[in-house]
């Protein structure tokens, strides 16, 4: 008796993602691993009485989505129902956000945390007419004097509260910041309730520790929306010790230990890298060499559908708070500086290199948030030195997102192998509120996807959610066109990539992230089944369309976890 095949996939354009972007028109699966790739004749005789055959309909088949830098806990914390939406349209200015928080205050219990994400400044209304203007304190404290408040904005490099929730925290004018953070103050010196960096943890951990229960709603949550948007595999960027106070522990060990409850009860529905987060913003060396030495990394139990890979190192801020280590000054002044401990430049740029150094002679892949060209200098050089006092093959450091990367650093990340992890979806939002602080050809390089790849530099790309919403068909639209949300107006047209280079950004590429391109990542005979289906042609498609293509299909594994065709 014949082998017949569980799924097989028809009359379609399917992109395999192999070294030649070969594209098909059928696919075969069996037993979880794709059998048979080709035209529908290569695939007739696996069809069964009982196969399942997929009829494309002229739609598009690829490889599952990998988003390569995705907080998994976080955003379904700082979503619907667990917190308010307070991104763009859903608000447009302070007055919006502060309706919001009255609402909410209405339905919560007196003393009760509100909280809520997403707001950005450059889509309220008030800021917008008046760049000096920032969201404060007295904005929320009519509407919420019962309640403390916190909400985390866009990039989640910055917390609004009201002075509920100083009080709570303990927050007073004399109150310091740690290094690299940011507590704004008005003229008289008084907080106004504005924390940047490092600075949000004061407040952070003034939250409520989140429950096992609330983190599993949280995650199972995630996972639901990104089946129904083709992502199959996704790294959870940072959780230990350092995420204790952030986020109520989002980030912390015990998310976790959520994590493996889930794949051990079968709920696991993606693909889970994890990078430890042995210590926050603002630690030192010591402290972060400390944490990683005492940290027992639990051994998972299926690595292929949760594997600890990594450890992740904050090394600075953001542009839009003037945060990121830069070579040039903002408009307006300063140049940012390292987020970590340190009295100079010097110093910090010495802890940032031993960090690296100690944990690459750990054995782990080191993934770094750094956004400012002088940030990723520093950390690149940290790359090169680490491997040069310790050879290790195949050690995949990579920048993680790497707003400003610089020719020096793309020349040295692919003589060394390294990578950097970008993020089209956050220029897409923010391109044009760049240009305020770094000024239009600053705004317009910012992600240099063309220049990267051309380099020789491995790209992958990520949403960071909840900094956005993952919608990868967004993210290619945007290294196709480089046009801006708010205006349209194009953003660095010379960086613009070809729709072949932006996929493999989103499947192979980051597959290779997660040392994991042997078995996932395209479509090719004797890999696992990670698949997703558009309805729509891709290749053909209008490039201001693609970001409205349905999912038709998700299949993880060769089992389908997201199905429109049935519905």
């Amino acid at each position: 008796m014949p082998d017949f095949s569980d799924l097989v996939f028809v009359n379609g354009s399917v992109l395999t993602v192999d070294p030649d972007f070969t594209i098909a028109s059928a696919l075969a699966v069996s037993d979880g691993v794709i059998t048979a790739v080709g035209a529908r004749g290569d695939v007739e005789d696996l069809i069964g009485p009982d196969t399942r055959v997929v009829d494309l309909a002229g739609g598009t088949l690829l490889p599952g989505i990998n988003d390569s830098h995705l907080h998994g806990c976080a955003w379904g914390i700082s979503s619907p129902p667990l917190a308010l939406d307070l991104g763009y349209p859903a608000v447009r200015s302070i007055a919006d956000v502060a309706e919001a928080v009255r609402a909410a205050a209405e339905r919560t219990p007196p003393g009760h945390w509100i909280m809520g994400t997403g707001w950005d400044l450059g889509y309220l209304a008030e800021c917008t007419e008046d760049p000096s203007r920032l969201p404060t304190r007295h904005d929320l404290d009519a509407v919420s004097p019962e309640h403390p408040v916190l909400l985390l904005d866009f990039s989640a490099h910055a917390t609004w509260v009201n002075s509920t929730a100083l009080g709570v925290a303990g927050i007073a004018r004399d109150t310091a910041a740690p290094p690299g953070g940011v507590i704004v103050t008005d003229a008289v010196g008084e907080p106004t309730g504005l924390f940047q960096e490092g600075a949000q943890v004061l407040v952070q951990q003034a939250l409520p520790s989140l429950t096992p229960d609330v983190r599993a709603l949280a995650v199972r949550s995630t996972l639901a929306k990104l089946r129904a948007l083709g992502i199959t595999s996704y790294t959870e960027p940072g959780l230990g010790p350092g995420g204790d106070r952030m986020m109520g522990g989002a980030l912390s060990q015990e998310t976790l230990d959520v994590y493996r409850r889930l794949l051990a009860d079968g709920e696991l529905t993606a693909r889970v890298s994890v990078l430890l987060l042995p210590t926050g913003m603002s630690s030192t060396a010591a402290d972060f060499t400390r944490a990683l030495d005492g940290y027992d990394v639990p051994e998972s139990d299926d690595p292929r559908r949760l594997n600890i890979i990594g450890v992740k190192i904050f090394a600075d801020g953001i542009p839009p708070n003037k945060t990121a280590w830069m070579h040039e000054a903002y408009l307006g002044g300063g140049c940012g500086a390292l987020c970590v401990g340190g009295e100079t430049d010097e110093e910090r740029v010495a802890a940032i290199a031993e960090m690296v150094r100690h944990a690459h002679a750990a054995g782990y892949q080191v993934g770094v948030h750094v956004t400012g060209d002088r940030g990723i200098d520093t950390v690149v050089d940290a790359f090169a030195a680490a491997t040069a006092g310790q050879p290790r093959p195949d050690a995949r450091h990579y920048v993680i997102h790497g707003d400003f990367l610089t020719p020096r650093s793309m020349k040295t990340l692919a003589q060394h192998g390294f990578a950097v992890n970008m993020n089209p979806t956050i220029k897409w939002t923010i391109a044009d509120l760049e240009e305020e602080f770094v000024g239009p050809e600053r705004a317009a390089y910012e992600w240099p996807y063309r220049d990267a790849l051309d380099a020789g530099v491995r790209v992958a790309s990520s949403s960071d959610a909840p900094v956005t919403f993952p919608d990868w068909r967004q993210g290619i639209a945007t290294m196709l066109l480089r046009e801006s949300k708010a205006s349209g107006r194009v953003s660095g047209p010379e960086q613009r990539i070809t729709l072949a280079e932006a996929v493999r950004t989103y499947t192979i590429d980051a597959a290779w992230q997660d040392f994991a391109e042997e078995w996932k990542g395209s479509l090719e005979v004797g890999k696992v089944a990670d698949l997703c289906v558009l309805a729509g042609d891709l290749l053909t498609a209008d490039p201001r369309a693609i970001a409205e293509l349905p999912v038709a299909l998700t299949v993880l594994g060769g089992e389908v976890v997201h199905d429109a065709l049935e519905s």
